[in-house]
């Protein structure tokens, strides 16, 4: 039966998330993309016909297990745009570096101002990095797993439906840039998204993704003994 229903909720997810591609293909504006058309859809019915998160995640669990093998996949434009990568070392480094404070200080100034307890706090630092590595780090913290993930989640999100509107305000055109920015605030989300776009952006993505999750690994905790 569990399988049954496990086969039931995959077909269900893919189908509204193929849905949501010809929807988005139709009316090709930020905030219809798949990810975030086809999330609140399967939220939608999930509450509509009163199934339970564990029951939906008989299948989700097998979706999320083709993450990992997703994510070490986008090494694959990184190798393929190395020598460009390699010849803007210097750039890379400064502005993920940069994204990586700004998205962590940017986080603690808003909890702190809103006066958050610090077990939340603590979910909220890694949020502009991809789930997994967000999930240990907010753990090591002393912060709540779930929580960072589900921030995770709406910073990528917010991340990409955002993107085009900012960078067409900061006059932002280089392929290089958009997937450097992609990359560190909207990690593996918006990687996917830059993949789309060009392979360069993909590749420049991918790696502010992974540097990001380096960077805020080691500073993440300094910073927060700044703050509190």
């Amino acid at each position: 039966m569990k399988i049954l229903l496990g086969v039931i909720f995959i077909m269900v997810t893919i189908g509204i998330y193929l849905a949501s591609k010809v929807l988005y293909k139709r009316y090709p504006f930020p905030y219809m993309l798949p990810l975030l058309t086809s999330t609140i859809v399967l939220i939608i019915v999930l509450v509509v016909f009163q199934i339970p998160y564990e029951t939906y995640s008989l299948g989700g669990r097998w979706l999320e297990m083709l993450l990992g093998p997703a994510v070490v996949a986008l090494a694959l434009p990184l190798y393929k745009q190395f020598s460009m990568l390699k010849q803007n070392f210097a750039p890379i480094m400064i502005s993920v570096t940069t994204g990586a404070i700004v998205g962590i200080v940017s986080g603690l100034m808003m909890a702190k101002w809103l006066g958050i307890e610090k077990e939340l706090v603590y979910s909220i630092v890694p949020k502009s990095v991809t789930t997994p590595v967000a999930m240990d780090i907010a753990t090591t913290l002393g912060g709540i797993a779930p929580i960072a993930a589900i921030l995770v989640m709406v910073a990528g999100v917010g991340g990409i439906v955002m993107a085009p509107y900012l960078f067409k305000l900061c006059k932002i055109d280089h392929a290089i840039g958009k997937g450097l920015g992609t990359g560190s605030g909207a990690h593996a989300i918006g990687t996917a998204k830059a993949i789309e776009n060009s392979e360069k952006e993909g590749a420049a993505s991918s790696v502010a993704m992974t540097l990001s999750a380096i960077i805020v690994s080691f500073i993440g905790p300094f910073i927060v003994f700044l703050f509190y």
